[in-house]
């Protein structure tokens, strides 16, 4: 069945694309990252193209996370119980009490729940 193969092809370089950060070092991980985009190209098709230019793009951040291993991970949760915080708190306009809850954001454990 030739109708899935773009699914399918688009499915294996997802989950191939995974191991970019599982690389020995900033040189293995710039050799698979430009295979992968090789790849990507070849398949021809047009969203993969999109994808691979984004990465293109952010490529020097890609190969940076080698030499300093930082993640923008805690940063960007906190700011999302920020946007969860304030979405609860519509109508409500005492901006000091809000102000005060973000200080004590990195005291407490919040779920999140939709």
């Amino acid at each position: 069945m030739n109708i899935n193969q773009p699914l399918a092809t688009a499915y294996y370089l997802k989950e191939e694309l995974k191991l970019i950060w599982q690389q020995a070092n900033r040189e293995e991980c710039e050799k698979f990252f430009g295979q992968w985009i090789a790849k990507a190209f070849a398949s021809g098709i047009k969203g993969l193209h999109k994808v691979a230019n984004s990465l293109l793009s952010h490529r020097t951040g890609i190969f940076n996370w080698y030499d300093f291993r930082i993640s923008s991970g805690p940063l960007e949760g906190f700011n999302n119980k920020i946007k969860v915080m304030k979405r609860q708190a519509y109508g409500f306009r005492d901006k000091e009490f809000f102000k005060l809850k973000i200080y004590a954001l990195h005291k407490t454990k919040y779920v999140l729940t939709g």
